[in-house]
C-alpha cells in the first residue's frame, strides 16, 4: 500500500482528505496506514498518513499462520447500534495498537491469544525497551472522523461497524451544515434582504 501510494504520490492528497475532518475507516494494513507510530516493521519502515494518535504493532499478532477468529467485548458498538454486547473479530496477520492518546476513544480490545510470538516494544520515548506483557491488547478505536479496526468485519454478517462508520459520516454533514448556518442578522447584511434565503450547498 505504501508503496503503490509512493508511486502515485497520493500521500499528499491522503493527509489532506484525513486532515479536512472527513470520516476515514482503516481496516487491518488501513488502521497502520492511519497510525502517528509503528512499530514491528521491517528495517526501514513504511511511510505513514498519521491521523490516529496512537502505537501500532504491525504483527502483533504473528505471521499468516497465527491468523485467527474470537468474539470481542463490544460494548460501545452495542449502545449505539444495538444487537449483542460481543461481535466476531477475524484477525488476518494482524496489528494491534500498544497505546493511544487522550483524544482516542477504545471500542474494543481482545485477549492476548497465549501462542502469539514474543515481542520487544520501545517507548515512546524511544528509549525504554520491554516486553509486551498484558493479557489483552486494543483492537478497535475512534478518534474524532477517524474509525480504525484491527480485524475486518467485512468479512462477517454483522453490519454494526459499517453502521457505525455511516453514523460518522452523517455527523461530519450536519456539523458541516451548522457551520454553514448564520445568525439572521448576518444572514441579513450578507444578502441585502430579508427576504432572499441563505443558499446552501447542493452535493
Amino acid at each position: 500500500m505504501a508503496k503503490l501510494a509512493n508511486y502515485h504520490n497520493l500521500f499528499p492528497a491522503l493527509r489532506e482528505f484525513v486532515g479536512a475532518g472527513k470520516p476515514v475507516w482503516g481496516t487491518c494494513a488501513g488502521l497502520i496506514f492511519l497510525a502517528n507510530r509503528a512499530v514491528g516493521q521491517k528495517s526501514g519502515g513504511q511511510e505513514l498518513i498519521g491521523g490516529l494518535d496512537c502505537t501500532v504493532h504491525q504483527n502483533f499478532f504473528g505471521s499468516q499462520l497465527q491468523s485467527f477468529e474470537t468474539e470481542l467485548s463490544v460494548p460501545m458498538l452495542a449502545e449505539k447500534e444495538g444487537g449483542s454486547h460481543t461481535c466476531r473479530g477475524v484477525f488476518i496477520r494482524a496489528p494491534a495498537i500498544l497505546d493511544v492518546g487522550s483524544d482516542v476513544e477504545v471500542l474494543a480490545y481482545c485477549p492476548v491469544p497465549a501462542d502469539r510470538p514474543s515481542i520487544t516494544i520501545t517507548s515512546r520515548e524511544g528509549v525504554e525497551e520491554e516486553l509486551y506483557s498484558k493479557d489483552r491488547v486494543i483492537v478497535a478505536v475512534r478518534q474524532g472522523n477517524i474509525l480504525a479496526t484491527a480485524f475486518h468485519p467485512e468479512l462477517t454478517s454483522d453490519s454494526r461497524w459499517h453502521r457505525f462508520f455511516l453514523d460518522m459520516d452523517n455527523e461530519s454533514h450536519t456539523k458541516a451544515f451548522s457551520a454553514l448556518s448564520l445568525p439572521s442578522s448576518s444572514r441579513d447584511a450578507q444578502h441585502g434582504s430579508k427576504n432572499k434565503p441563505f443558499d446552501l450547498p447542493i452535493f
